[in-house]
């Protein structure tokens, strides 16, 4: 699939105020600062569509972005450690799990997860609500050009190895670096695939 074009719609926070489901969705989440609007705009080929900010918490707000007038993709608060209040990481969390159990039209949440760290305590709390609920999702591991080979791929053997203890499959797994543009095509195929098996 190739982007030609990427439409910035409309952020709430209210699931009942997104755009009508009569399209296939694509929904990105991660921790704070784990990469995500960079890898929003790297498979859209558009430098400034997300905002990226060196500084935590940068996302508020459910963001909705139309892509070759076919999908849309969604660019979801972080989640975990964040430079706010308690209160508002509370908001936060309302904001993503009504989101979460209530758009019908999701055919994919995105989890990102940064590379370089061992599988965390939240993230695999997340997952696994994810799992209970039945919400599909895929996990991507960001910032891939941060580790050498073999640190990278002795990082995925704890991280599969932890979430087997919970899990008797893993959900399908990607790589990426925006600084070597690896994960974009994958990314972009799956969505491609994924948006034949939609019927509004």
């Amino acid at each position: 699939m190739q982007v030609k074009s990427a439409e910035f719609i409309i952020s709430n926070t209210d699931y009942k105020l997104c755009p009508k489901a009569h399209k296939a969705e694509y929904a990105f989440i991660g921790r704070s600062n784990v990469g995500k609007s960079s890898l929003i705009n790297l498979i859209t080929g558009k430098k400034n569509l997300a905002k990226t900010s060196g500084k935590p918490g940068k996302t508020k707000l459910i963001n909705h972005f139309l892509i070759n007038n076919e999908w849309y993709l969604v660019d979801l608060p972080g989640y975990g450690y964040a430079s706010v209040s308690k209160t508002q990481k509370e908001e936060f969390q309302k904001i993503i799990f009504s989101y979460l159990l209530n758009r019908q039209n999701l055919m994919c949440l995105f989890v990102l997860l940064d590379c370089r760290h061992h599988c965390q305590k939240i993230d695999l709390e997340f997952m696994n609500w994810l799992g209970e609920k039945e919400i599909p999702f895929v996990m991507v591991f960001t910032k891939t050009d941060k580790l050498s080979k073999t640190a990278l791929s002795k990082n995925m053997i704890q991280y599969k190895k932890v979430m087997l203890k919970s899990w008797q499959a893993l959900p399908q797994i990607f790589y990426s670096s925006v600084l070597q543009r690896k994960g974009e095509k994958e990314i972009l195929e799956f969505i491609n695939s994924t948006n034949e098996l939609f019927t509004s």
